[in-house]
């Protein structure tokens, strides 16, 4: 590869590497944060806040309750928003478990909890609903964990262009390596840090 030819790879790697990070600099930054309060969680104190209560299902909807659970697919929509009014939970997307005894709704979220119980005979229903704070709320965005499908597409996005910064900045690396003799001793001697933590501490 000849001078021109590299100063041409150079710019544009360069630009290409430029245009990576900005785009990753929100989402690194916060898994970044997030990551270290996730390996510190036992050090991170949260009083989960819970809340808990009953009621009664009105008689139109009880009697539709009879109904709908001996039906093939049975609809809990009206269920879903009669207990959000009820108890003033957000159910959105909430699956439903059908059995002889009870209706059961489940709705966890990022750093949150929710289900409601209604009774298929008596229709006493119940709920309890658990907030477990901010910290909880941006780990369990770190994590994937009950966030849905878009915010799951996103990290897998934000994982390609992590990636794809990572490999623009070893080939910057390469182009540079001539004139900084110390680029492949550094490179190799993180790489080698990694292994044996790994091999040595991290079983």
């Amino acid at each position: 590869m000849d001078s021109r030819q590299r100063m041409q790879l150079y710019r544009t790697t360069h630009l290409w590497h430029w245009i990576s990070a900005a785009v990753c600099f929100a989402a690194l930054t916060l898994f970044t944060i997030t990551g270290i309060t996730l390996n510190h969680a036992n050090a991170i104190g949260a009083q989960p806040a819970v809340r808990s209560g009953t009621a009664q299902l009105p008689p139109n909807l009880l009697a539709e309750l009879v109904k709908a659970g001996d039906a093939a697919e049975p609809n809990a929509a009206p269920f879903i928003d009669w207990a959000e009014d009820a108890f003033d939970l957000r159910l959105r997307g909430a699956t439903a478990e059908w059995s002889d005894e009870e209706l059961y709704l489940s709705a966890p979220g990022p750093g949150r909890d929710a289900w409601v119980s209604i009774d298929r005979a008596s229709g006493a229903a119940k709920y309890e609903a658990t907030d477990r704070g901010w910290v909880a709320y941006f780990n369990d965005l770190h994590k994937g964990r009950n966030t849905g499908i878009a915010w799951t597409i996103f990290i897998d996005v934000v994982a390609v262009a992590v990636l794809f910064f990572s490999l623009t900045g070893l080939v910057l690396l390469w182009i540079q390596a001539g004139q900084r003799t110390s680029t492949w001793p550094l490179v190799g001697g993180g790489v080698a840090i990694i292994a044996v933590l790994m091999i040595l501490f991290a079983h």
